[in-house]
């Protein structure tokens, strides 16, 4: 077997800290999911609940307000989190991509 090239090295570290990078905006798109789904969880039941005030936390004190400002709050924090998921998976399918590009090289350069 013949002597990796430092090239091939070079290519084998950079495929590695590609897979880490995914792994990360991974965790974070998946991180947003959660997020989104508790905040419909929260519309759901804000909306079900009839009332007229409900309490948020806002820094490190909880505050009384109307329901429909804390529906309408949400709504802007899930069209906030929407935005950030589609980044995230943009940017997952262009490392892919550019994994998928690395890999081929690197059996070429195996053979």
């Amino acid at each position: 077997m013949k002597e990796m090239s430092d090239e091939t090295k070079q290519m084998i570290l950079e495929f590695q800290a590609y897979q880490q990078q995914l792994q990360s905006v991974a965790m974070q798109r998946e991180s947003m999911k959660l997020q989104d789904l508790e905040i419909d969880k929260a519309v759901e039941e804000l909306e079900k609940s009839g009332q007229k005030t409900a309490f948020k936390i806002t820094g490190s004190v909880m505050v009384s307000k109307p329901v429909e400002d804390i529906v309408t709050d949400l709504k802007e924090t899930k069209e906030a989190i929407s935005i950030r998921m589609r980044s995230y998976e943009k940017t997952e399918a262009k490392i892919t991509e550019r994994l998928k590009e690395i890999q081929e090289k690197l059996k070429e350069e195996m053979k």
